[in-house]
């Protein structure tokens, strides 16, 4: 799945970037927009907390537990107000006229993907008539996404994603899209991005995914430039408690930045990409992926690499959150950034409190075995300092 992203005037929210890519950039070439944050429509959070699709964990309706969507349009539920999805600009029919082939052989089959035939998780038949279809979200390399709401009530608000099949093929990810898609819609947690369902047609693959109604976290630090201590640490927390539950799964990341993560209708962070993401049982890997900025030694030393990537990108998202750029980062020389991860010359700006230094320092260590466990990261005295009373962790 390539990555989600932003919104529109009314609510910021998911935005595919095709510039956003998975593998290592120069760090040159890394130029951080200042993204110009749109006001929220009145009362947008309240509505959307109360139609977005829920969250498993909140015990709220699943939507794999929906009716089978209506023949016709339903009608219009008169006992709640309605959210507005915006305009259709019918960029899917106009798009789907001059994009895309038709495939076939062994990409048709591994991309004939629906929900409604998984063997865990079975869905409903979903398709394009099942939704009233809004504004566009944004667009990227493989195709666009849209604010979309379900007819059959009760009428939840998701954002719609599409994929052209024959573009995967000719960037050979149909394979990793397809481990994405089987990877994401098996995961239930409150801080990671929800795949409710997906189908496909002749051209396309459709994701139905959770509409995060306060958009890019990346969006936020850019404006901002850098995070509150409070703020931070209340992330770096829900990070800890999220990539938990993924080893836990035999997930690995291998891609956390700030670019792929979104904030949900609550300002809670959610895991929003899963492009570079492997089930691996025995969690031990060779392959050099991520972005520049967060590579581990293993992986810069060409080194086998587990889950404790995970740990050290953890460490830089901290830094970054606290002082707004990545501590290894030499936008002059991509050697040099090679350099200063393989020495892990760690140097802290005056700006960072003691307690942060001490949780980054313990999470950047060189030898994956020694950095701090994701169990000890939620009981260090930083996180445990700013985290909202009744919040439960183990």
């Amino acid at each position: 799945m390539a990555s989600v992203g932003s919104v529109t005037r009314q609510i910021a929210t998911l935005e595919i970037s095709a510039s956003n890519s998975r593998a290592p950039l120069p760090a040159s070439s890394i130029k951080r927009p200042l993204h110009t944050k749109h006001p929220s429509q009145q009362n947008v959070a309240k509505l959307l907390t109360k139609f977005a699709a829920p969250n498993p964990q909140t015990g709220q309706t699943n939507l794999s537990s929906l009716p089978p969507p209506p023949a016709s349009h339903a009608r219009a539920d008169t006992a709640r107000p309605a959210l507005d999805i915006g305009q259709y600009d019918g960029g899917l029919e106009i798009e789907n006229e001059k994009r895309g082939d038709v495939v076939s052989g062994e990409a048709a089959v591994d991309l004939a993907l629906d929900s409604s035939q998984s063997r865990t998780f079975p869905t409903q038949e979903w398709s394009l008539h099942s939704f009233d279809i809004g504004r566009p979200l944004g667009k990227g390399k493989f195709g666009r996404v849209y604010m979309v709401r379900t007819k059959a009530s009760p009428k939840y608000i998701l954002a719609l994603k599409t994929l052209y099949k024959s573009e995967l093929v000719q960037n050979k990810v149909e394979k990793q899209t397809r481990r994405e898609i089987e990877i994401q819609q098996n995961l239930r947690h409150p801080n990671i991005l929800r795949l409710y369902g997906f189908f496909h047609d002749e051209k396309r693959i459709f994701l139905m995914l959770e509409f995060a109604g306060k958009g890019e976290l990346y969006k936020q630090l850019s404006k901002f430039g850098r995070f509150s201590e409070k703020r931070c640490a209340r992330y770096i927390d829900q990070m800890a408690d999220a990539l938990i539950y993924l080893h836990g799964k035999h997930v690995i990341h291998r891609d956390i930045k700030p670019e792929n993560l979104l904030l949900g209708i609550n300002g809670e962070l959610k895991i929003g990409d899963f492009g570079w993401s492997v089930h691996a049982p025995g969690l031990r890997r060779m392959t050099l992926c991520g972005t520049l900025d967060y590579l581990p030694p293993e992986m810069v030393e060409g080194k086998e690499h587990s889950e404790k990537v995970d740990y050290w990108a953890l460490g830089i998202l901290t830094y970054e959150f606290l002082c707004g750029s990545p501590p290894f980062e030499d936008r002059a020389s991509v050697k040099n950034t090679y350099r200063r991860i393989a020495m892990v010359d760690l140097r802290f700006p005056p700006t960072i409190p003691t307690e942060a230094k001490d949780l980054i320092a313990k999470l950047l260590k060189h030898d994956p075995q020694v950095r701090l466990p994701l169990a000890e990261v939620q009981r260090h005295p930083w996180i445990v300092k700013y985290r909202p009373k009744g919040t439960a962790r183990e």
